[in-house]
């Protein structure tokens, strides 16, 4: 399957402002592009008696906003919602968000990190109890109460596995807080678990033919032995079966924002992780951490940079633009592994116009393109933006 059939086709303009067709004409991509056709709106009839079953909404949206055409899986990732060291309370923004949610009507929510404000050696225990129990009444017991299934990955706020010379946990305190909540059965996630793994730092489940798996990037460093975990589980014939294959981390591979574009800040060894990946044909490596929204990729994999709803939200490199604070909602086809991505400013609410964003960002350990963009395609000036002694370094494979 090429890269283009497998690409993201981003939606763009502005919510309840433009018609779908003029959406899907404005989307960048080129006339010769294969990338897929998103699904039309299904006709239906008036049913014919009383007793006829509720017809589905074939592009389920909060009132008011602009509807996407429902896939046959759609989830809503969301990323970064915590605000200051130890708060209890969260912003407009995530409010918002948690609010609108169910009118997606999506098969799953994808938290991509930072649900609480830790990662502080003087927060007490009752101050990392009040804010778990503040997350909980603020976002995981209303997605409960609407019955949606919420597959997350722990941040550095929230249970950062940064360890001493000594090779012990500096935040021990904070991960245990983040395990007690997360294992108490009255928090069950609600997703359906292949391999609990070492719940909640990194597991594996599956939902409507879509394998995901979550591993603890909550620092640069990916353990060895869950990176071999890892392998293991995206070998195995339930993954392989899969029709889809995603991976959750919060870190991301490569830096795509301003004040987070140093090493620390990514996966270590980023390309060797994304051979692994790749090597295993997942689709997309959902990311947050940086709190810029960026839809790219490198190589064969799709990588989805979650803005942040919380607290912080970051200016992208090699970009003058505003900075956002996001949600998005992904319509997967599955038969073909199209999807439909529509992303969403949570303070106007409008669609973000994903022609604005940098075509390519180079940043600390490497070069990301828009997940529309070919190399071939770019600049002269794009293309010298990536300068470094090694090649492989600036390739796009």
């Amino acid at each position: 399957m090429s890269l283009r059939r497998r690409q993201f086709l981003i939606l763009s303009g502005l919510a309840g402002g433009f018609g779908f067709s003029t959406l899907v004409k404005g989307c960048g991509l080129s006339a010769g592009s294969n990338a897929p056709t998103p699904p039309s709106p299904v006709a239906v009839e008036a049913p014919a008696t009383p007793t006829s079953p509720p017809l589905l909404d074939p592009s389920p949206a909060p009132q008011g906003l602009f509807a996407p055409p429902r896939g046959d899986v759609r989830l809503v990732v969301i990323s970064d919602m915590n605000s200051q060291y130890g708060s209890t309370t969260y912003e407009p923004e995530v409010l918002k968000a948690i609010e609108l949610i169910p009118a997606w009507k999506p098969d799953l929510v994808i938290e991509s990190g930072d649900m609480v404000g830790g990662q502080y050696p003087s927060l007490s225990q009752d101050q990392l109890q009040a804010m778990w129990t503040a997350f909980d009444q603020t976002a995981a017991a209303p997605l409960r109460r609407a019955k949606l299934p919420y597959g997350f990955t722990l941040g550095n706020h929230d249970a950062s596995g940064a360890r001493s010379i000594g090779g012990k946990f500096l935040f021990a305190k904070e991960r245990a807080m983040a395990a007690a909540f997360w294992r108490d059965p009255q928090h069950d996630p609600g997703v359906q678990f292949v391999d609990r793994g070492d719940f909640p730092f990194y597991y594996s489940f599956q939902q409507n033919d879509i394998f995901y798996l979550v591993w603890d990037a909550s620092t640069s460093k990916i353990p060895d032995a869950q990176l071999a975990w890892a392998d293991q589980s995206l070998a195995s014939a339930t993954a392989q079966q899969a029709k889809l294959r995603i991976v959750i981390g919060h870190l991301p591979l490569y830096a795509v924002a301003i004040g987070r574009n140093e090493l620390g800040e990514v996966v270590s060894d980023a390309d060797q992780v994304r051979a692994l990946l790749e090597r295993h044909r997942v689709h997309t490596y959902i990311s947050g951490h940086h709190h810029a929204y960026y839809p790219g990729y490198r190589g064969k994999l799709q990588l989805l940079h979650s803005g942040a709803l919380g607290s912080g939200p970051r200016p992208l490199l090699d970009a003058q633009l505003p900075i956002e604070k996001t949600l998005t909602v992904v319509d997967i086809n599955l038969d073909s592994a199209d999807t439909l991505y529509t992303t969403y400013n949570m303070t106007s609410l409008a669609v973000v116009d994903h022609r604005k964003l940098p075509r390519i960002i180079v940043g600390a350990n490497g070069l990301v393109l828009r997940r529309d963009v070919q190399w071939e395609e770019l600049t002269a000036a794009e293309k010298a933006l990536c300068n470094h002694p090694n090649p492989e370094w600036c390739s796009p494979a």
